[in-house]
């Protein structure tokens, strides 16, 4: 478990890191071209590091066991995290849509295309390095927060090489009859980039609400578990009756409800198919909680 920690607590400095680098430049960009693409990537950026700080703090009360007085230990608290991290998402993007509809209604920007398209060009040559360092790192161990993390990269990744290829195209533009639209290329960049950002949190955000009311999760995850199960009990004289299955953070409870083919109910059969089933779900799961536990008769 200790290992796992570090090994998150390294993930997310890297990303901190990386984060830091890529909002100064960012910063300094927009600052020196008045562009509005490189400023919305530099709020994403910023919004993404004010979160990562504290959440290195909650990482180890995430590997705390489950006790009496807190039963779901505190992965609730990484849902809760999720959720605020991408609320502040979906808000800074949509009040840049707004202002970026401002901007075309004023008549446009005028930006130099090719420093910038040179810069994002660069910008997205970095991000992918990072993005493989972190990805190779989340093949070992993931988690929600880590995911989150990465589709943030994924994210810088598309949106620095849509920029750049954008103002390639602005600068090809100035020699041709569609110059008329060069004011508007950078606040409409702008607009597809926070419309093809605002997809992934909002998903975010509905599944951590399912999460942190611990509703039932999706129909995937459910047949996955419906499937592992009824696997190993063929092997014995148990059936499923029912799936009782909660799941928030990167915890999971599976209750598995079974009938007996006859009237006793060998413990230790139970014991190892408990411990089967519970080995291959821990394949797709980080922190996983097995029960099986026999129908009582109303």
């Amino acid at each position: 478990m200790n290992s796992k920690l570090h090994l998150e607590k390294r993930i997310l400095k890297i990303s901190m890191a990386g984060s830091i680098l890529f909002m100064l430049a960012e910063g300094v960009m927009a600052y020196i071209t008045r562009s509005n693409s490189i400023l919305m990537d530099c709020l994403f950026d910023t919004a993404d590091l004010i979160m990562i700080g504290p959440f290195l703090l909650l990482i180890p009360l995430l590997y705390k066991p489950v006790t009496e007085k807190r039963p779901y230990g505190y992965s609730q608290v990484e849902s809760l995290f999720v959720i605020i991290k991408c609320s502040i998402l979906v808000v800074i993007t949509a009040q840049l849509v707004f202002y970026s509809v401002h901007i075309i209604l004023r008549g446009g920007n005028h930006v130099n295309a090719g420093i910038i398209a040179v810069f994002e060009m660069t910008l997205s040559a970095a991000c992918i390095v990072i993005y493989a360092i972190l990805n190779h790192y989340n093949n070992i161990f993931s988690s929600p927060s880590i995911k989150a993390d990465l589709y943030m990269w994924r994210m810088d990744i598309i949106s620095s090489l849509g920029v750049g290829l954008a103002f390639i195209a602005q600068s090809i533009m100035e020699e041709t009859k569609l110059d008329w639209l060069i004011p508007y290329v950078d606040p409409l960049v702008a607009i597809i980039m926070a419309i093809a950002f605002l997809i992934e949190p909002v998903r975010m955000i509905i599944g951590g609400i399912k999460n942190l009311i611990l509703f039932a999760p999706n129909a995937e995850i459910m047949d996955l578990i419906r499937n592992v199960t009824n696997k190993h009990l063929e092997n014995y004289p148990y059936t499923v009756s029912f799936l009782d299955v909660i799941q928030t953070g990167r915890k999971a409870w599976v209750e598995v409800y079974i009938k007996a083919e006859s009237d006793q109910i060998s413990i230790s059969q139970l014991k190892k198919a408990h411990d089967e089933i519970k080995k291959e779900l821990k394949q797709n799961f980080d922190q996983i909680y097995v029960e099986l536990i026999p129908e009582s008769f109303d």
